[in-house]
């Protein structure tokens, strides 16, 4: 009996234990949201970043220090990292309010690096979650404007670009033509210049033979007078 009573005395403050190691860890966890919470209102995003990871170390399914963190992150231009936490925050939380301002804040951040598609599915959830948010309604709709015209500019765009490359190609063509021109008259010309050189020089040969044949006549006729006057002179 009394074996029994010590143990269920030790039982019970090993549950005591364990309770008080409980309330520690928590206190702590929030404790340091407090910290970092005094920081962030001091503007000192830098410094309430490292609280918010210190109170997630402690417990890194916290929703709230997830969120601040993304806060803290987004005051310091670093978007992409600030999503990623409150993408975290928005699987972690349970009230449907906080969850809502979660996907708030990331389709703020969509719709400022103009993507809108996600931005459109981030309001969407955040007004699921909180349907009376005007500030939401009014982000998704002018979002969707938004969407619209980007997708107008890129059309408009993307026609100007065809033109272009329909023009480029154009004179191209046209520089082509141009060229296979100037390609052809310069061959005509190489070749009329070569037919007259041809012909030229068959003038030149013409000329030449018939100076040669002149040339050849008049010695032989000379070869033909000589013999002659020998005769004559030995006979005489």
């Amino acid at each position: 009996m009394r074996r029994t009573m010590i143990l269920k005395k030790y039982i019970f403050l090993l549950a005591a234990c364990m309770m008080a190691v409980m309330n520690v860890h928590a206190q702590s966890d929030r404790q340091f949201i407090r910290s970092g919470n005094r920081l962030y209102r001091q503007q000192n995003y830098a410094k309430a970043e490292i609280e918010y990871r210190k109170a997630l170390g402690k417990n890194p399914s916290n929703p709230q220090a997830l969120y601040n963190l993304g806060c803290a992150l987004l005051m310091q231009q670093k978007d992409s990292a600030a999503v990623k936490q409150f993408q975290n925050a928005a699987q972690c939380e349970k009230a449907k309010r906080r969850k809502a301002m979660v996907w708030h804040n990331i389709g703020v951040v969509c719709q400022k690096h103009q993507l809108f598609s996600d931005a459109i599915k981030a309001y969407e959830e955040s007004l699921r979650n909180n349907p009376s948010d005007n500030k939401t309604r009014y982000n998704l709709a002018l979002c969707m404007r938004q969407q619209k015209n980007q997708k107008k500019q890129n059309k408009q765009n993307k026609q100007n670009k065809q033109n272009k490359n329909n023009k480029n190609k154009q004179k191209q063509s046209k520089n082509d033509k141009d060229k296979n021109n100037k390609d052809k008259n310069q061959q005509q010309k190489q070749q009329q210049q070569q037919k007259q050189m041809s012909k030229d020089n068959a003038e030149q040969l013409l000329n030449y033979a018939e100076q040669e044949e002149q040339q050849t006549q008049q010695r032989l006729k000379k070869h033909e007078i000589q013999p002659q006057r020998r005769r004559l002179e030995k006979n005489w």
